[in-house]
């Protein structure tokens, strides 16, 4: 099994096309490589050693997925959300120690902004009129002269935040050999080749796509066409030029590409797809039948998380094997069930927890986080996911309950008490509980019930326009319940879990 990044890369045709773009000329494997080669040689020069970390901030497309791949052979990875403002990109950069950033030829905003505030490197991409997809070169007014030693199996190639149940985000460092596991689970459970083709329209700072569409695919030695992001009307249009095999996408996405299928079925019928993938959220059972029935293909629900390196479990991709309701079989780590509160293995129903290359080691610099989520039995150490399930008689993985309060919003996971934190700077807000309100569509959507000031006259509008000055769109509450007083608990805290349902905004079950 691969052990690094670089040596998924290794081993495909030279002249076999890797990753594609509309409107724009492959680059090839060769074209690949020889990139990487040029990004590690420009990041040595500019001081940037092996273990220094990169944070990347650019928008969806080729060259986000080319500069995952190549920065992650010569140093460490750190995607951020193009979305975040000016004092997120402070934090998280500063939590990260970044050494430089890598932006766009032109970006002059908050990312920008944060990283010249903290004294950091930006290092900009450029991109050539009629470069093939994802060719970019780098410069920067930094200089170096970093040692050339090339990361290791051991070394940390990316990191990524994911929302704990504390208003600090834990730090989730993969190793290269995390990274090269998963990959390597993700091409064998879908029976990935140099013939397939995935059209990426996941986010490339989310774990999702760059592991199941970006990183898997190159393992295989096949091929990606990176969309500008997702789009529903523009996907079947993408699909026409593109030609691909497979794609992969969260459960909102297959819904509303679902919506524009009946009048796209030439485009369908012109270009069959071997499977769908879907991650990151739960497939309403409805969905997966209507997705199976639209491009006449299996559904393959996957369950993954980014502690995982992505993927846990995998629904096979025979035809007939996929199992509406289930996250499907372990596909790469062991996958177990344990107390949800003592340190031991059960049977029956508790919490999810797996073991395996492609678990991360340990959050960074938080033992108390460590201490509950990993434990030692029967001769592995386990990590618990937060989830509880149990399997079927036949081995079928299904997800029955959410031990923690993270607020899964359509695959993008969001801290309540991130959210309070920043609620709770607005100066007429007295109390605030952030908790997940239901969705139709997205499974759970962002809410926030508040007692205000007294005298204050503040409206469910000039608080969200206070978050949204203040945090990505997607963790401003959609629903502000102003209240004279907050529900409690038996023991006096605020609870979040059924707040929607005490409030009266859905109807209990």
């Amino acid at each position: 099994m691969h052990k690094t990044v670089s040596a998924v890369l290794t081993g495909h045709a030279g002249d076999s096309p890797a990753i594609g773009a509309p409107g724009r000329p492959w680059m090839d494997y060769d074209g690949l490589r020889t990139l990487s080669r040029d990004v590690a040689t420009a990041l040595r020069g500019m001081g940037v050693t092996a273990s220094a970390r990169v944070a990347i901030v650019l928008p969806n497309g080729p060259e986000m997925a080319t500069a995952f791949i190549t920065i992650a052979q010569a140093a460490t990875t750190a995607p951020l959300n193009p979305a975040y403002r000016e004092e997120e990109y402070e934090f998280y950069l500063s939590d990260l120690q970044a050494k430089a950033l890598v932006v766009t030829a032109d970006d002059d905003g908050p990312a920008v902004a944060a990283a010249k505030k903290a004294g950091m490197a930006v290092i900009r991409l450029n991109v050539a009129e009629g470069a093939p997809a994802g060719h970019f070169t780098l410069t920067s007014e930094a200089t170096g002269n970093a040692d050339n030693a090339a990361p290791t199996a051991d070394d940390v190639a990316l990191i990524l935040h994911t929302s704990g149940t504390t208003s600090r985000p834990k730090t989730v460092p993969l190793l290269q050999s995390n990274v090269a596991a998963s990959a390597e689970h993700i091409r064998a459970s879908l029976e990935l080749t140099s013939s397939d083709r995935c059209l990426n329209v996941m986010p490339l700072f989310h774990i999702h796509g760059l592991i199941a569409a970006v990183t898997a695919s190159i393992a295989a030695g096949a091929s990606i066409w990176c969309a500008p992001g997702f789009n529903a009307l523009q996907f079947f249009p993408w699909m026409k030029e593109a030609q691909p095999t497979w794609y992969t996408a969260v459960p909102t996405m297959h819904q509303a590409i679902l919506s524009r299928a009946s009048r796209n079925a030439d485009i369908i019928a012109a270009n069959p797809l071997r499977f769908l993938r879907s991650s990151s959220a739960s497939l309403p059972a409805q969905v997966m039948v209507a997705l199976n029935e639209t491009f006449s293909a299996p559904v393959v629900e996957a369950y993954g998380m980014t502690e995982a390196a992505h993927q846990m479990a995998c629904n096979p991709l025979s035809a007939g094997r996929q199992k509406p309701g289930a996250v499907g079989m372990p596909a790469g780590p062991a996958v177990r069930i344990a107390h949800e509160t003592e340190n031991h293995l059960i049977d029956g129903t508790g919490e999810v927890v797996i073991s395996g290359p492609n678990v991360t080691p340990g959050y960074e610099s938080n033992p108390d986080a460590n201490a509950k989520n990993f434990f030692e039995a029967e001769g592995a150490r386990w990590f618990r996911t937060g989830d509880q399930g149990a399997f079927d008689e036949e081995g079928y993985l299904r997800l029955t309950g959410r031990l923690k309060e993270i607020i899964n919003r359509g695959g993008e996971k969001i801290s309540p008490l991130e959210v309070d934190g920043v609620l709770l700077d607005h100066p007429e807000v007295a109390q605030v509980v952030t908790f997940a309100l239901p969705h139709p569509k997205l499974g759970e959507e962002v809410a926030a019930a508040i007692v205000l000031t007294d005298g204050s006259e503040a409206t469910e509008k000039d608080i969200r326009a206070f978050a949204a000055e203040r945090m990505a769109d997607f963790k401003v509450p959609r629903k502000v319940v102003i209240m004279d007083e907050i529900p409690k608990g038996a023991t006096g805290k605020m609870q979040r879990i059924g707040l929607a349902e005490k409030l009266g905004l859905v109807e209990s079950a």
